[in-house]
C-alpha cells in the first residue's frame, strides 16, 4: 500500500496558530485582555491565602509556644473574609468583562464572515452547500462564543491558578512539589497526543453540523415538491442519515473527550497519595510541620483542580478551533470577483444610457468544462432593447451574469460605455445596473418594504405611485393591505406572477440605465403576463435592455435579437428578418407557433 504524506503545505496548521490567526481578526477582544487578566490575577492570587491561612492558624494561632492565639485567628479569618469578598468581585467583574468583549469581538467576526460570503462570486457560492456556509457564520462562531466566555474563563483562571500554587508549594515544600510535577509530567505528554485526535475529530463534527443544516435547509425550502411527488419518507431518510453522520462524530469525539477526563482523574488520585504518603514520611523525620502538610494538601487541590477541568477545556477548545478554521477558510477565500474601490482605483461609468461591449468573451463554469459562451464579440447601442433567444444550455443566462459582473470572463472583456467593467466600482455598477431574475426574489417584508430595496427612503406614498405609473396601481389596491401587504419568506405569500410584479417595480425605482431581464413572463397567467407586459414596456422605455427570452413574444417587441447556439451568437438581426432567413431563430419560430395555442409555452 502506497503511502501518502502531506506536505507542510497541507497539513492543517496548529490549534495555537488558528486562535494566533483568529485575535488578529478580532482586535475589540484584544483590547480588552489586559484588564481581563489583571482581575484574573487578582482572583487566583485570592484563592492562595485561605492554604496560608489554614497554614498560619495550625502552627501558629492554634500551636504555638504559648498556647492558642484566639487574636491571630480572628485575624486570619477577618483577612479570608476580606481576599474572598475581593475574590468574588474581581471574578465577576472578569466575567462581565469577558462576555463583553468576547461578543463585540465575535460579532464583528460574524458581519466580516457574512459580507466576505457575499463578496464571493455567484459561482463559488454555487459550488457551496447553503447550509455549510450559514452554519459557518452561525453556530461555527456561536461554539467559538461558548469557549472564550466559558472555556476561557476557566482557562484564563486555571493557567494563573497552575502557576500560583506551584509558586506556593514550592515555597513550602520543593521535596512535595517535585512529587506532584513528576505524577503529572506524564499527562502533559497525553494532553498532546489526545489534542491531536479532538482536532480531527471535531474537525468532522463541525462539517456533520454542516451537512444537517443543508439537508433540512432544502428540505424545508423544498418542502412543496416534496409533497407532490411523495418523497417525504426518501427526504426524511436523508435527514436521518445526515443527523446519524453527526451523531456518530460526536460520540466518537465525546469518547476521546472522556479518555482525557479520565486520564486526568487517575494522575491526581495518584499525585494526592504521593502527597499524603511522603508528605507524613517528611513530618515524622520534621522536615515540615501540621499545618505546613494541610495547607500542601489544599494547594494540591487547587494545583490538580485545573488539571480535572483540561478535558473540558480541551474538548471545547478542539470543537471551537475546528469551527474557527471553517470560519477562517471562507475568509481566506479570496473573491474572484474583486471590487476595485477596495483597492483604490474603481472607476465611475459615463452619465447617460449606457452601451455595452463583448470584446471576444468567453466563459466556462469550471476548469477543462466546455464554454458556456465562445468567443463572443458584439457591441449594443445605448437604449437598445435587446432580446437574447436560444435553447436550454446555449448561454443566454450567462450574458446576463456577466454584464451584470456576477462572474468575470475566463478570456476577453465586457466593457459599459467603454469602461471595461472590471474597473467599476460596486457601489456605482449596482446603482446604473440592475438585474430582475426570472423567480423574482422578494424578503420577508412588506411589498413596500420589497420595493424600497430599489431605493432606500421612499415612503409608501411613492411606493404606492411607482405601482400606478406602472399600471399596476390596481392590483396592489386589490391586496389586503395594499403596499402595507407581508410577502411572507421569499414571498410566497404571493403567487411567481405577483412576486414578479413586486420585482419590476423594484426595478423601476432603482432608475437604472441598463436593465437585464430574465424573462418576467415565462411563468405566468395570460392576465398576469399582460399586466407585466405593460409594466415592462413602462419599464424598459429609453433604457438600454437586455431581456433572457424564453418565449419568443418578447423577441416579437424587441429592437434587436441575439440567437445564441452552443455558446456563440450564430444570429442577429430584429424579429421580421430573423424569421424570413433560414437558420435557428426560424426553426425556434416555427416550432413556437406550432406549439401556440393562444397562451405562448416557453421555448425549451
Amino acid at each position: 500500500m502506497t503511502e501518502i504524506r502531506l506536505t507542510a503545505d497541507e497539513r492543517p496548521e496548529s490549534a495555537f496558530a488558528t486562535l494566533r490567526r483568529g485575535l488578529r481578526m478580532m482586535p475589540e477582544f484584544r483590547r480588552g485582555l489586559p484588564v481581563t487578566f489583571l482581575l484574573a490575577l487578582i482572583a487566583t492570587a485570592g484563592r492562595v491565602v485561605v492554604p496560608i491561612a489554614v497554614q498560619q492558624t495550625i502552627d501558629k494561632g492554634l500551636s504555638g509556644p504559648g498556647g492558642p492565639d484566639l487574636e491571630l485567628v480572628r485575624t486570619l479569618v477577618l483577612v479570608c473574609a476580606v481576599v474572598v469578598l475581593v475574590t468574588a468581585v474581581a471574578v465577576y467583574r472578569m466575567n462581565v468583562r469577558l462576555f463583553r468583549t468576547t461578543e463585540t469581538a465575535l460579532a464583528g467576526l460574524r458581519v466580516r464572515a457574512f459580507r466576505h460570503v457575499h463578496d464571493l462570486s455567484v459561482l463559488h457560492q454555487q459550488g457551496q452547500k447553503r447550509g455549510s456556509l450559514v452554519s459557518r457564520v452561525t453556530s461555527d462562531v456561536d461554539q467559538l462564543s461558548v469557549f472564550m466566555q466559558w472555556g476561557g474563563v476557566l482557562g484564563v483562571i486555571s493557567v494563573g491558578q497552575l502557576i500560583v500554587a506551584t509558586g506556593v508549594m514550592a515555597f513550602y515544600s520543593w521535596q512535595l512539589t517535585l512529587v506532584v510535577l513528576v505524577c503529572f509530567i506524564p499527562l502533559a505528554f497525553a494532553v498532546k497526543l489526545f489534542a491531536r485526535k479532538l482536532a480531527r475529530v471535531y474537525g468532522v463534527v463541525r462539517e456533520r453540523i454542516g451537512d444537517v443544516l443543508a439537508a433540512v435547509s432544502e428540505s424545508v425550502v423544498g418542502a412543496s415538491t416534496v409533497r407532490a411527488y411523495g418523497v417525504r419518507e426518501r427526504t426524511a431518510a436523508r435527514i436521518d442519515h445526515a443527523i446519524g453522520r453527526h451523531y456518530r462524530a460526536s460520540v466518537d469525539a465525546q469518547k476521546t473527550t472522556a479518555a482525557v477526563y479520565v486520564t486526568g482523574e487517575l494522575v491526581a488520585a495518584i499525585a494526592n497519595a504521593a502527597v499524603v504518603v511522603i508528605g507524613v514520611l517528611l513530618g515524622i523525620g520534621g522536615h515540615i510541620t501540621a499545618g505546613t502538610l494541610v495547607a500542601f494538601l489544599f494547594l494540591v487541590t487547587l494545583f490538580v483542580a485545573p488539571v480535572q477541568t483540561a478535558s473540558e477545556v480541551l474538548n471545547e477548545a478542539q470543537n471551537a478551533v475546528a469551527g474557527f478554521r471553517r470560519v477562517l477558510d471562507v475568509l481566506d477565500t479570496e473573491p474572484d470577483v474583486r471590487d476595485p474601490a477596495l483597492e483604490g482605483h474603481g472607476r465611475d461609468l459615463p452619465e447617460g444610457p449606457l452601451s455595452v461591449r463583448f470584446d471576444h468573451v468567453s466563459f466556462r463554469y469550471a476548469p477543462g468544462a466546455r464554454k458556456a459562451l465562445d468567443d463572443v464579440d458584439l457591441e449594443i447601442a445605448p437604449r437598445r432593447r435587446v432580446a437574447i433567444v436560444g435553447e436550454t444550455g446555449s448561454g443566454k443566462t450567462t450574458f446576463a451574469k456577466l454584464v451584470t459582473r456576477l462572474m468575470d470572463p475566463v478570456e476577453g472583456r465586457v466593457l459599459l460605455s467603454g469602461v471595461p467593467l472590471q474597473d467599476v466600482a460596486f457601489a456605482g455598477l449596482r446603482e446604473r445596473v440592475v438585474m430582475v431574475p426570472q423567480d423574482g426574489f422578494l424578503f420577508d417584508a412588506t411589498v413596500a418594504d420589497n420595493v424600497r430595496y430599489g431605493r432606500p427612503g421612499m415612503t409608501d406614498a411613492h411606493v404606492a405611485a411607482a405601482f400606478d405609473e406602472l399600471g399596476l396601481g390596481a392590483w396592489v389596491e386589490g391586496l389586503a393591505d395594499g403596499v402595507a401587504t407581508p410577502v411572507g419568506q421569499r414571498g410566497e405569500s404571493l403567487s411567481a406572477g405577483e412576486r414578479q410584479l413586486v420585482a419590476v417595480a423594484r426595478a423601476y425605482v432603482a432608475d437604472p440605465d441598463l436593465l437585464v431581464l430574465d424573462e418576467a413572463t415565462s411563468a405566468v397567467d395570460p392576465a398576469t403576463e399582460q399586466r407585466l407586459t405593460r409594466a415592462l414596456d413602462t419599464l424598459t422605455d429609453g433604457r438600454t435592455t437586455l431581456t433572457i427570452a424564453h418565449r419568443l413574444s418578447t423577441a416579437e417587441r424587441a429592437d434587436e435579437v441575439l440567437v445564441v447556439d452552443g455558446g456563440r451568437v450564430v444570429q442577429r438581426g430584429t424579429h421580421a428578418q430573423l424569421v424570413r432567413a433560414e437558420g435557428p431563430y426560424a426553426r425556434l419560430h416555427a416550432s413556437w407557433r406550432r406549439s401556440s395555442a393562444g397562451e405562448p409555452e416557453p421555448v425549451r
